[in-house]
């Protein structure tokens, strides 16, 4: 029967078994994590090999990786990311273990001097971004930090709504950019559809300088290798719309090798490309070369990358089922919340009853599950509906997660009694 159509009584009923079933979990003094997508140990250690000594620290070009040069990275490393990102080689910048840092410095960038004549970011009165959400909490810290006015624009299962997105940018020239996560979306898995991204590559944006941060963090995340979602190339679309410095397109390794010890890239126009080496060359003589050489002699090509990811999928696949079956027989007969399905990357985002989210998280806290914070995958930390929950079920061993999750289903329950004022 669902929640809803329970008498009072019955609800409240309801809620004294699980207050003695979340009395037991307190009692056990649990210390289980799901507050961020952390790949587990057993991930980690598909990449150790990676870490063995190399026969000799020459790039293929004949540079010593173990000296200064190469401020856009080895070539073998540029064209291992080409093939990733589908673009070329000569296209693309191989930076550090992260490519948060380097959407910040693009970012900086512009703040600090502009592209190619037009006012830096710096020098105006307001700058905005436009913010698919829910989406990356980190894509919104960076805004915070630099006084970027967030404007969230809300998801669809083609990806973020483009018809607000065409008026928007169309109208308003203080509007800079957009975040864009466009496969398996942080944290909802959604896959921008072509036609969304043609849409993107052919926006007519009142400023001159808008750019597209596409963060496709997950292109090879895949849960299952042989039915998976793939996206459209943004800077194609960009391109045959006359606007190929639109976007910039960043990717790593943080959740294919290691997340500390990764690679990263940005890809971009030849002009945004160019701007950006003549300010990235004051900033460092070159990136670690010699973790580049690690990568790109271990992983080779795309197509060794995707049987390493295929790895990948073996250890997560069970734990995205588990999780999925779980919400599926605990919260599916009371009619509590939905949520969505991916075929990859490291989320699913759970819709609990209006007002619900941050009294389950409380809840789960309470009873030793960490959880990301309620309202995290929104600017500002502001979930309207106070609704969404970002669930990361990589980073626990299975048995861990299904305890964590039978508490969170627990904590969801109670939670939706409360706000039905039965008790």
């Amino acid at each position: 029967m669902k929640l809803a159509d329970m008498s009072k009584q019955e609800q409240s009923s309801m809620y004294e078994e699980l207050k003695q079933s979340y009395a037991r979990f307190q009692a056990r003094s649990l210390k289980l994590n799901m507050s961020r997508g952390k790949p587990s140990a057993d991930q980690l250690a598909l990449s150790q090999r990676l870490l063995d000594p190399l026969d000799n620290y020459r790039a293929e070009d004949g540079t010593d990786t173990l000296n200064y040069g190469l401020l856009e990275g080895i070539p073998e490393a540029r064209r291992l990311f080409g093939e990733l990102m589908d673009m070329p080689p000569e296209q693309i910048i191989v930076g550090g273990n992260s490519s948060l840092s380097l959407m910040y410095d693009a970012i900086s960038r512009l703040f600090c001097f502009g592209f190619n004549g037009h006012t830096p970011w710096g020098r105006l009165d307001k700058v905005k971004f436009l913010c698919p959400s829910p989406g990356y909490d980190r894509h919104f810290t960076i805004c915070e930090v630099f006084g970027i006015k967030m404007i969230p624009i809300a998801m669809g299962e083609d990806g973020p709504y483009m018809e607000e997105i065409e008026n928007l940018v169309a109208k308003d020239a203080s509007i800079k950019g957009i975040w864009c996560v466009p496969q398996y979306s942080n944290p909802d898995g959604i896959t921008y559809s072509s036609q969304t991204v043609r849409r993107l590559g052919a926006l007519q944006a009142a400023a001159p300088d808008f750019r597209i941060f596409w963060d496709n963090a997950y292109c090879v995340h895949h849960l299952n290798m042989s039915d998976h979602d793939a996206v459209d190339n943004i800077y194609t679309a960009c391109r045959e719309a006359g606007q190929e410095d639109l976007p910039y397109i960043f990717s790593s390794f943080s959740k294919i090798s290691f997340p500390h010890g990764a690679i990263s890239a940005m890809a971009a126009s030849p002009a945004n490309i160019a701007h950006t080496k003549k300010y990235l060359n004051a900033q460092t003589i070159s990136y670690d070369k010699i973790n580049q050489l690690r990568h790109a002699r271990y992983f080779k090509n795309k197509a060794g990358v995707l049987a390493h990811m295929a790895k990948h999928a073996e250890i997560l696949a069970p734990k995205f089922s588990m999780v999925l079956d779980l919400l599926e027989a605990e919260l599916t007969p009371l009619g509590i919340g939905c949520w969505t399905q991916p075929k990859g990357g490291y989320f699913v985002s759970v819709f609990l009853p209006k007002g619900c989210a941050k009294r389950t998280v409380q809840l789960c806290k309470q009873a030793g599950v960490e959880l990301t914070g309620a309202g995290a995958p929104y600017p500002y930390g502001n979930d309207p509906q106070d609704s969404n929950i970002r669930i990361a079920p990589s980073f626990p061993p299975l048995e861990e997660l299904k305890q964590a999750m039978e508490i969170f289903c627990l904590c969801a329950k109670m939670a939706a009694i409360e706000a039905l004022e039965a008790i």
